[in-house]
């Protein structure tokens, strides 16, 4: 058995960025052409009116005030309200393995590895364009790494899951150390016509090296102290689009083929269940909640991550012990807790205790203890 570090992250953020401002002007723009097109069936009453949005709503409904996009004018024209990315050959790298391998770039980079240090990779996300070939064994050749490969999914939970993977075969012996990504291109499930939430989403990918400890020489390494997981199904966020759906094409274009949630219910039911999650895995390992320095939660919904904060802690966390990212890269699903860490780390001295933790659909909510060397 094998003491395991985190040695490394990195970060691939796309070049464009939307507005709040920008966004809630293209989705008001499709909402009155909407209801006067269909202004004679709202009069009578066989039509629902739709409401406009607008950025004092979103801003308090989530704390979100801006997003990076992959593609930022198929999401800005009212016709189309979906970002236009062109399909590659299957000669070309995908875009998901082009945006892994640049996080990964700096992730190893921090971590001073090259590919010949690397035994495996991990793609964990929460859409992954394709079924097969795996996205991780594309990345694991265009970077030229040997070994291993697989993808997995845990909606936003990916990438702690994907950590708990990692670790454990690194601390069984079976691999040196393990590059973990994420890329996720969430404008692609996003419906961009619907209020509730068409400003949710945004775009980015991460990586972390995970290792073993006496082989990392990395000046960013963190213990990993202890990881923790669990899942109980929910309905409450959900997406059904996959290859069955041409199997019934009466539904395929149904609004449920996208993301869809109950907002309410998820806030309520989740928030707990992180907190439960966290205080518990810290009390295992015989952690008191106040000696944590830095929570680096799941960049979903700013509410949610102060109610729980304020459920463990007692009290409203600091912007230092609870880092928010998601006002500017709003939810990256699975990169979001890796972001804030990847970014609200190095100031941190050495013996700090910090809790990684995600949590999204399924319920999937992961944990993990971390120590700075």
């Amino acid at each position: 058995m094998y003491d395991v570090v985190i040695s490394g992250t990195g970060l691939y953020t796309p070049a464009n960025s939307i507005s709040n401002e920008e966004l809630v002007a293209s989705f008001n723009a499709y909402v009155q052409r909407f209801n006067s097109e269909h202004a004679g069936a709202i009069a009578a009453g066989e039509v629902q009116a739709l409401p406009e949005s607008s950025v004092a709503f979103i801003e308090k409904a989530s704390g979100i005030k801006s997003r990076y996009v992959t593609d930022k004018a198929g999401i800005l024209d009212p016709e189309r309200m979906v970002p236009r990315i062109p399909e590659r050959s299957n000669d070309e790298w995908s875009i998901l393995c082009e945006m892994s391998v640049k996080a990964a770039e700096e992730a190893l980079a921090r971590a001073g590895k090259t590919a010949a240090d690397i035994d495996g990779v991990i793609v964990a996300c929460s859409n992954l364009q394709r079924p097969y070939p795996a996205i991780a064994i594309e990345v694991q050749a265009a970077l030229g790494i040997k070994g291993f490969g697989f993808d997995m999914n845990v909606a936003c939970s990916s990438a702690t899951f994907g950590i708990q993977n990692a670790v454990n075969s690194v601390k069984l012996g079976q691999a040196r150390a393990i590059l973990m990504v994420n890329p996720e291109i969430c404008t692609g499930h996003m419906n961009f016509r619907d209020r509730d939430s068409h400003f949710i989403f945004g775009d980015a990918c991460t990586a972390v090296i995970i290792e073993r400890a006496d082989l990392a020489i990395s000046e960013h390494q963190w213990d990993v102290v202890s990881t923790k997981l669990v899942t109980e199904f929910s309905n409450n966020i959900r997406n059904n689009f996959g290859f069955l759906n041409r199997a019934a094409e009466e539904h395929k274009d149904d609004a449920d083929k996208l993301f869809i949630q109950e907002g309410r219910k998820v806030f309520k039911e989740v928030c707990p269940m992180v907190a439960e999650l966290i205080g518990a895995h810290l009390q295992e390992n015989g952690i008191a909640v106040e000696s944590v320095k830095r929570f680096w939660l799941h960049q979903a919904n700013l509410n949610m991550n102060h109610l729980i904060v304020r459920r463990l802690l007692g009290r409203d966390a600091t912007e230092q012990e609870a880092p928010v990212i998601l006002d500017t890269y709003a939810n990256t699903s699975s990169a979001g807790s890796v972001i804030a860490f990847h970014k609200h780390q190095d100031d941190l001295p050495s013996g700090s205790l910090g809790v990684l933790s995600s949590f999204g659909a399924g319920y999937s909510i992961g944990s993990v203890i971390l120590r700075k060397r």
